[in-house]
């Protein structure tokens, strides 16, 4: 059965005006897809015929009839039309199965895109698609991907930032690609057309509220039990009061479990190439938790996992934020246990 294909060969075959009559697209990588389907609707019809020619539907609210019948017309003043289908995981199995006969005479004029958050290629629907090579993922990026992606989207903005300037922001923001977006798009504002390196990427995101959290993660993992309750204060002040505790437990989750396993893999005899390379991170990333990971001992990150899941319910029962969080950072950074 064929594998699923990339968003990289969709757009390929959109330069070359070559789509497929119809796609499945799929994965948690929401940003990415989005964008592609902006790329399609942008370039696949010219936008004086748009308006007849470019069509969206949703799961729940059109039936499979009238979403093939629309897909059976012909193009009005265009060589091509654009059928999208949101929300598919929401049609029940027996309405799915009311596409397959398409699947087999697709009307060649018309690119039937079905875009879907869940997917279960057990079903007849799912399962034929992906055997006609029509699947499309949209796979999270991994950490030593997501350089690439911000030089890459950086150049299709007018952005020239250097690597090096890239490697920090992704280090901040993570690979939360609409805010890294976000944060180029302000690059872009503040810079235009200038070549942005470090200095300059550093000027400008170190205001943000993601810079306070990537100093958190750091002062945490260095032990500076000072350093963590200053940084958290800030973080409190900045973040939204609902979303942001819980936002910071899945980061420091993310911390703990990256230190625990780069500690293992050097304790093995492992060096920074390896962790590099079995965390999939980018280098310098890898040297950092290399260093960090010296600062604890594989019990105290394990007991640290407990701590977090203790606190999680806490907050999730309604306690303050503010003191279960000093308390966490407190009890996790303090001097415990041989290393």
């Amino acid at each position: 059965m064929p594998g699923a294909l990339r968003p990289e060969d969709i757009l390929e075959s959109l330069k070359k005006g070559r789509l497929a009559p119809f796609y499945l697209f799929y994965g948690p990588g929401e940003f990415r897809l989005e964008k592609v389907l902006d790329k399609i609707r942008d370039n696949y019809i010219p936008e004086s015929a748009r308006d007849f020619n470019l069509e969206i539907f949703y799961g729940d609210e059109t039936g499979p009839g009238e979403i093939i019948n629309r897909a059976q017309s012909l193009p009005f003043l265009a060589d091509n039309r654009l059928s999208i289908v949101r929300r598919t995981e929401s049609f029940k199995a027996e309405a799915l199965e009311k596409f397959l006969p398409y699947f087999d005479r697709p009307a060649e004029t018309t690119c039937l895109i079905f875009v879907s958050s869940k997917t279960d290629f057990k079903r007849k629907f799912y399962k034929k698609i992906k055997a006609m090579g029509r699947t499309v993922e949209f796979a999270a990026l991994k950490e030593n991907q997501v350089v690439p992606w911000i030089k890459n989207v950086a150049d299709e903005i007018g952005l020239k930032i250097d690597t090096k300037a890239g490697a920090y922001l992704s280090q901040i923001v993570g690979n939360n690609l609409r805010e890294l977006y976000s944060e180029l798009e302000k690059i872009y504002l503040r810079y235009g057309e200038s070549r942005v390196g470090l200095d300059q990427v550093r000027e400008l995101v170190i205001h943000s509220r993601m810079y306070t959290i990537f100093e958190l993660m750091n002062v945490f993992s260095a032990r500076n039990r000072t350093g963590t309750l200053s940084v958290l204060g800030r973080f409190l002040e900045e973040e939204d009061k609902r979303g942001g505790p819980l936002r910071l437990l899945g980061m420091l989750n993310r911390q703990i479990r990256l230190l625990w396993q780069t500690k293992v893999i050097l304790e093995k005899g492992g060096g920074t190439k390896e962790v590099a390379a079995k965390l999939s991170l980018p280098y310098f990333s890898a040297r950092q938790f290399a260093d960090q990971a010296r600062h604890w001992s594989t019990h105290e990150l394990s007991k640290g996992l407990q701590l977090l899941y203790e606190a999680d319910g806490r907050l999730k029962s309604g306690s303050r934020a503010k003191p279960i969080l000093e308390n966490l950072m407190m009890s996790l950074c303090s001097e415990s246990g041989s290393r």
